[in-house]
């Protein structure tokens, strides 16, 4: 690239970031509503890595609390087949700062784009894509994750077949004691993959299983090159279902909750399912066997993760007792998902995750937390203050007003698990 238009293209890129000298921006390759995407090169490191502008983040308190959430979680869960955050660049003031910069491994694809442009894939590239895609959601459903938008455009992919689950803008964590109502209120994910229980909230209950639905339609869709139920409204998106599965049982439907839905599938003309063997044909028995249980119209009759990776398909392939699992997320950790935050305060938060992939700044912070009670920055005594004052606005004032009542639990929380600055876990 001409030196003049690299200069141009990382001052357009960086704004005002102050780590900008670390990564040599090579080229932009993707663009949204979000922001931008660049490739580059860390020179710390050597690395190949992405970097995603995130323009405006507070423009919106939802748009940012989906950010807030999707960085938490990269941070909390880490796994061969879930795409890695390799760093957060520091923002140039705490208070002000409006955009984030967040660097990911360097993936060359996406799962869509791998499907659509190769007609040639192997019954071992689909055995291989799945047992990935398995994997990484038993790992993300021991430390009770939902993922919830599950689709090929939020598979990364590289050309030596290594897939990795990204976008958890969407994801929730799941308590036993969250009213369900609140817990799926804004769920907007692609219709395309979503399970029936979601298509007019018909059961009172959801489970892991709707991820398992999900990956049973990708799963089809490598195996034909084309959305197995590419519905274009609820209703058409029933109608596909049923078209292949058949129509639920009177025990299916009587469990179904909405009014509308329960008597649409009631007034619905008796459907025989179609056989497996005939919707993909010359595919092999026991991948159509896993995927005929992955695809169950009832969430009780799918299979877990990790008793999909148990299946005989993946006979030589899966070790189910060596895949890894994690402990469950505290719902500590996740106190703001249920309080009705201020900009300023999902700033904070916001802040004091970018700070995990700043160990020496992080101490600091603990360190003015540990004497003035409080785990942000903006608290910090004029002790804590001074070894800030290189990397943010000389006009902040050293005191400020408390802190609000919605983010004070979350700060709790934090207090009791930061005793010590070397009990932090640090993301390198």
């Amino acid at each position: 690239m001409d030196p003049h238009k690299k200069n141009m293209l990382e001052t357009e890129f960086f704004t005002e970031y102050g780590e900008a000298s670390r990564f040599q921006i090579q080229e932009v390759v993707g663009k949204g509503s979000y922001g931008v995407v660049g490739a580059a090169i860390d020179t710390h490191t050597g690395e190949k890595v992405a970097i995603k502008k995130i323009n405006d983040v507070f423009e919106h308190v939802s748009d940012a609390t989906r950010i807030l959430r999707e960085i938490k979680l990269l941070r909390l869960l880490r796994h061969p087949d879930i795409v890695e955050i390799k760093h957060i660049m520091l923002p140039p003031s705490r208070r002000e700062f409006r955009d984030i910069y967040v660097v990911f491994e360097l993936m060359e694809s996406d799962l869509h784009q791998v499907i659509k442009a190769n007609d040639d894939l192997t019954p071992e590239h689909h055995q291989f894509f799945l047992y990935q895609l398995l994997r990484a959601l038993k790992y993300i459903h021991s430390a009770n994750v939902f993922h919830r938008d599950l689709k090929p455009k939020n598979i990364l992919a590289n050309a030596d077949c290594k897939l990795k689950i990204c976008d958890f803008g969407l994801a929730r964590v799941s308590f036993n004691d969250a009213p369900s109502a609140i817990f799926w209120t804004d769920y907007v994910a692609t219709r395309w993959y979503r399970a029936p229980e979601l298509c007019g909230s018909f059961f009172s209950k959801y489970t892991p299983a709707i991820d398992i639905w999900s990956i049973g339609c990708i799963f089809a869709e490598m195996l034909t090159g084309r959305p197995l139920f590419p519905g274009k409204n609820v209703v058409h998106q029933l109608d596909l279902m049923t078209d292949l599965l058949g129509t639920p049982s009177p025990e299916s439907i009587a469990g179904i909750r909405n009014e509308k839905a329960r008597r649409y599938l009631s007034n619905m003309r008796k459907k025989q399912p179609v056989p497996f063997s005939q919707k993909f044909p010359g595919v092999d028995h026991l991948a159509l066997s896993l995927l005929e249980h992955l695809l169950a119209f009832e969430p009780k009759d799918r299979p877990s993760a990790e008793e999909a990776l148990a299946d005989p398909y993946f006979n030589g392939l899966a070790i189910v007792d060596c895949e890894p699992s994690t402990q469950p997320i505290s719902k500590l950790e996740f106190e703001f998902e249920k309080r009705k935050l201020a900009k300023d305060d999902v700033r904070e938060l916001i802040y004091r995750e970018i700070l995990e992939y700043h160990p020496q700044m992080l101490q600091e912070y603990l360190r003015g937390a540990d004497q003035t009670n409080f785990m942000y920055p903006r608290f910090f005594c004029r002790f804590g203050v001074s070894s800030f004052s290189s990397m943010f606005s000389p006009s902040l004032p050293l005191s400020t007003p408390p802190l609000s009542p919605d983010l004070q639990h979350v700060v709790d929380f934090k207090l009791m698990n930061s005793a010590s600055v070397g009990s932090v876990v640090l993301p390198f």
